[in-house]
């Protein structure tokens, strides 16, 4: 089912009297991501996925987007959908959107899941790619951007050995409108740092690293995981940054495991 909730595209699957999981997409993808979570939890929980301000098929606006307001977006499609106790799945950008909403409102999810993610802000050399990035957008274009950026997400044994899946992503991203794709780029660099809050998360996590990612490594989740009370983490062989589709099969059943405890 495709609903609008607040200038929000949200797609659901499965029955909504089962338990809720909300996945949230990383940068610069929408929510088409995470068919393989949505097509193997459908049958026993209810799904939902939605594309984040500016990005797939949801409004664009201005492009002057926080952090605190794709926050907000979350909980207004919570509140609007009546959900109770759903679980939280990020991955990258939506695990930055995750580690705030937790802090922010902890209590209202039954559990959270960190894909290939971190906590901390940007360093000041982090803040200046960004916003380099954003002038590669406004003198070269989106493809261009696009086509650098994403090829850095995806390990090089996947865009080998799955070209037409990576290539449909990649084609995919470079149909967004610029303006939301530098306005996702403000609000990642302008994000608060959640480290200190981890101890203080009281909700089972459960942190999921690519064994090859560059962008946010196994050792630096694990990290975060140690400093996490009642957390989980595993690291994904034979993936990069974009775990949940380049080996859907295990982080599908970690995933699976982590529920069922």
């Amino acid at each position: 089912m495709k609903l609008k909730i607040n200038e929000l595209t949200v797609f659901t699957e499965g029955d909504k009297t089962k338990q809720a999981i909300i996945f949230v997409h990383g940068f610069p993808y929408d929510h088409t991501m995470w068919n393989n979570q949505i097509n193997y939890f459908k049958n026993d929980y209810y799904c939902i996925a939605y594309d984040v301000r500016g990005l797939g098929n949801s409004a664009v606006g201005d492009g002057q987007y926080t952090m605190e307001q794709y926050v907000d977006d979350l909980f207004e499609i919570i509140n609007v959908m009546e959900l109770s106790n759903p679980v939280l799945c990020g991955l990258s950008m939506g695990g930055y959107i995750s580690f705030r909403a937790m802090e922010r409102e902890q209590r209202i999810f039954k559990s959270v899941i960190f894909c290939d993610t971190k906590s901390q802000a940007d360093s000041d050399e982090i803040k200046l790619v960004r916003a380099n990035k954003i002038k590669q957008i406004n003198t070269e274009g989106l493809a261009a951007f696009t086509n650098e950026f994403v090829a850095a997400c995806f390990g090089k044994a996947f865009q080998s050995n799955s070209p037409d899946i990576f290539n449909k992503i990649k084609t995919r991203s470079t149909t967004y409108n610029p303006i939301g794709v530098k306005g996702a780029l403000i609000a990642m660099l302008s994000r608060t740092d959640s480290t200190k809050f981890l101890p203080e998360l009281k909700i089972p996590a459960l942190l999921l690293a690519g064994e090859h990612d560059e962008m946010t490594p196994p050792t630096l989740m694990k990290e975060l995981a140690n400093i996490i009370p009642n957390s989980k983490f595993e690291t994904v062989p034979n993936s990069g940054h974009m775990s949940p589709v380049e080996n859907p099969d295990f982080v599908n059943k970690k995933i699976k495991e982590f529920l069922n405890d």
